[in-house]
């Protein structure tokens, strides 16, 4: 049984930042790779950023790349995304996802589990 739940969504003002967190519960999360997603309104899901179990590999989109930062912490089961230099078309739910595979990929077809989502709005 996997069950992911994030938390630390809310509203920021453009160019502020915001630090999401997932807790993981399920076995073996340090085997994990991991990923965040976002949707906004009648836009498709998206990648934002992916980790390596072990945290030595991260993958980002270009939209979130030098703004965004995606770490895990194993002996505490979570994974988080920093986001700093906020801009209202970030504005979404959030997403936290486990990979099918053992590498970071963007599909969201790649992963098998889900968070409920977090929402995340930029005002300008």
């Amino acid at each position: 049984q996997v069950q992911l739940v994030e938390s630390g969504g809310g509203l920021v003002q453009a160019e502020g930042s915001l630090k999401l967190s997932c807790a993981a519960f399920g076995r073996l999360f340090n085997n994990w790779v991991m990923g965040w997603f976002r949707q906004a309104p009648g836009k498709e899901r998206e990648f934002v950023a992916g980790i390596s179990p072990g945290g030595a590999v991260t993958d980002y989109a270009e939209s979130v790349k030098g703004r965004f930062t995606i770490s895990r912490d194993n002996a505490k089961n979570s994974v988080y995304l920093q986001m700093k230099s906020l801009k209202p078309e970030d504005t979404a739910v959030y997403y936290c996802a486990r990979s099918r595979y053992t590498y970071t990929t963007t599909p969201t077809t790649d992963y098998d589990y889900w968070g409920q989502g977090t929402q995340v709005t930029v005002s300008s």
